[in-house]
């Protein structure tokens, strides 16, 4: 399969797969979780791979979250929903590690997605958010969180709020903080050192770690997660006037509005969203 969206490369028992939109700071798209559950896919074939490490390109974000202007979605909340939930899901059900490579931004829809992922590293720089809560949307994988961080994540959730790489550290959202430089360096001498071990104790490893959140109920717990996405549509949301301002305004306009809510009450530390290179117009449906 060719990619446009994603890369994929293999050396030395490590597959890396790069989210490859950097002129849209590595968003996910219907065609990016398609294309990335098919190069996993291939990864989890190959028999010389023993780790698969994620990155996004361009040093800006490992992924600004779901795309706002993805002409596959075309209004469709169910499609994209299943869509990024099946992204997500595909790093849990890989039988190999996958590590999330994270330098820079990693929002919504993106943290959720590295939240799935075995390890997670990041470079110092790193901002975190789990933002769907800004826009009137409901973080499916959810039940992800307070796994890795107790449930001081309710208030990560509820507020929507921006945190850096050394709180995501304290929380343990992820493993390890490097300087920027050093970051794939580093990654890949976990990624070596990891794929030194046999691939069948890797397995085993991975489904035993994995069965733990399973017996808790972590599987119906997602799948409580993605029904009660669907069930919030039904309900009044600001989401309905956010995705009016996309379609008649823009992106930057649905944004400034959404911002304009939480404004007068951020800390030093909840504001920072990154300013994104979109088409003004969008069309949802």
């Amino acid at each position: 399969m060719a990619y446009s969206t994603i890369r994929y490369e293999s050396d030395d028992r490590v597959a890396w797969i790069t989210l490859n939109r950097p002129d849209k700071m590595n968003a996910i798209s219907i065609k990016v979780s398609a294309e990335f559950r098919d190069a996993l896919a291939v990864a989890e074939r190959d028999p010389d791979v023993r780790v698969v490490v994620v990155k996004g390109a361009g040093g800006r974000a490992f992924s600004s979250g779901g795309d706002f202007v993805d002409e596959e979605y075309g209004g469709d909340y169910g499609k994209s929903l299943n869509s990024s939930m099946k992204l997500c899901s595909s790093v849990f059900d890989c039988s190999k590690p996958v590590i999330a490579m994270i330098e820079g931004w990693c929002l919504g829809a993106g943290i959720e997605f590295a939240l799935m992922c075995d390890m997670r590293y990041c470079s110092e720089d790193s901002r975190f958010g789990a933002i769907e809560a800004r826009i009137g949307t409901l973080m499916a994988t959810a039940p992800m969180m307070p796994y890795l961080t107790g449930l001081r994540c309710r208030e990560l959730i509820y507020t929507g709020d921006m945190f850096d790489a050394q709180e995501a550290y304290r929380l343990g959202v992820v493993n390890r903080v490097y300087p920027k430089d050093r970051l794939e360096v580093e990654v890949t001498r976990i990624a070596k050192r990891i794929s030194r071990g046999s691939l069948a104790i890797l397995r085993w490893h991975k489904k035993v770690i994995n069965n733990t959140l399973l017996a808790a109920g972590f599987d119906s717990a997602l799948q409580y997660g993605v029904a009660s996405g669907f069930a919030s549509r039904s309900e009044p949301s600001e989401f309905a006037h956010f995705s009016e301002l996309l379609k008649s305004e823009g992106v930057a306009a649905a944004l400034k509005w959404r911002d304009s809510l939480f404004a007068p009450f951020e800390s030093e530390t909840s504001r920072g969203l990154p300013s994104l290179t979109l088409p003004q117009k969008f069309d949802p449906g």
